[in-house]
């Protein structure tokens, strides 16, 4: 007897990923901004990372990033995204990825999304949405600092000038200075800056920025000396592991999630090897975002995010709904088949 009940399920591919996202990216960090604040108030379920090594390739792994976010959303899901750096030297992106949506109701999946664009748009998101509430309100900048000029700088990079940011100088740095190069020639709109400079070192774009991004690939910190950092910038640290204990505990320091952070050998989590304590953290973002965490601007202001599941969660859902009304979804009839019990 077969069954009356039948369930969807779609795919999205990347290139309507990729449309939808940049066809509105104050949508995107909206949807940012909603999960974040969610999750604050305890409306999510976002359990730690799963990392799946290899012994014959120690430099690659695969994350599992599961979470939950309940009403309005009551959906569950995953980002299964896979780190694989020797990509780059073959001339494609290292990461790659899909996020799958379940039902609350349910559980049965519903969705398969490509995830790479969605997990590189929610970083870039949530690197604006804190520019944004760390930064003194205005969208504008002197002089914008990347150090490291790989995927993910360059959605940050648009996603600033996508929501209205004003930058007058653009300043790069790659331990690969042909990437720094690339980064300016192919990926830079010169008409909306007056310089766009390669910088010869790292601690000269320091010293010479006021909004900093580091998207790098460091797998420990690089950059010791606090008084780089003595003109007090905004700094997103992106990459997490750039800093030494001594230039985050001379800062503001803003996270996302104080215990999803504070592992992995991240800078904050060597700063509260050498301290013992959490004093260090003023504050999450969503609380910036509520009011209830005041941002000292007489120091350096780092955020530090670690990137959090429900992240990926909201603007997958974000991008599927966009996806569906537009009828641009791939439906998979008979993707669950045997439903007899």
């Amino acid at each position: 007897m077969t069954p009356s009940v039948r369930f969807s399920f779609s795919i999205i591919n990347g290139k309507t990923v990729h449309r939808l996202v940049h066809d509105d990216l104050e949508g995107c960090v909206e949807a940012v901004r909603k999960a974040y604040v969610a999750h604050s108030e305890a409306q999510s379920v976002n359990p730690p990372s799963v990392f799946l090594r290899f012994d014959d390739r120690p430099n690659a792994r695969i994350i599992g990033l599961p979470s939950h976010l309940a009403a309005p959303w009551d959906i569950s899901g995953i980002k299964w995204i896979a780190s694989y750096p020797e990509n780059v030297s073959r001339g494609f992106p290292r990461a790659s990825a899909v996020v799958i949506l379940n039902s609350h109701e349910h559980g049965y999946p519903f969705a398969c999304l490509e995830g790479s664009i969605i997990s590189a748009a929610r970083t870039a998101a949530s690197a604006v949405l804190a520019a944004q509430q760390l930064g003194h309100g205005a969208r504008q900048v002197r002089a914008f600092g990347i150090a490291g000029t790989g995927l993910i700088a360059r959605y940050v990079y648009r996603f600033l000038l996508g929501t209205g940011w004003k930058i007058e100088t653009v300043h790069l740095f790659d331990v690969a200075s042909t990437e720094a190069q690339r980064f300016a020639t192919q990926v830079c709109e010169p008409d909306h800056h007056a310089a766009i400079q390669v910088a010869p070192n790292l601690p000269a774009l320091l010293k010479a920025c006021d909004l900093v991004l580091f998207a790098t690939v460091a797998s420990s910190p690089h950059v010791a000396d606090p008084e780089l950092f003595a003109h007090r910038p905004l700094v997103l640290h992106i990459s997490l592991r750039d800093l030494a204990p001594a230039v985050i505990l001379n800062a503001c320091n803003v996270v996302d999630d104080v215990d999803h952070v504070l592992k992995a050998e991240t800078s904050v989590h060597l700063a509260e090897k050498v301290t013992g304590g959490r004093d260090f953290i003023a504050g999450t973002l969503p609380q910036v975002l509520k009011g209830e965490c005041v941002v000292d601007h007489t120091r350096p202001v780092i955020f530090s995010p670690f990137g959090l599941g429900v992240l990926d969660l909201a603007v997958g859902k974000w991008v599927y709904d966009r996806a569906v009304a537009l009828g641009e979804h791939l439906v998979v009839d008979d993707f669950f088949y045997d439903l007899g019990r």
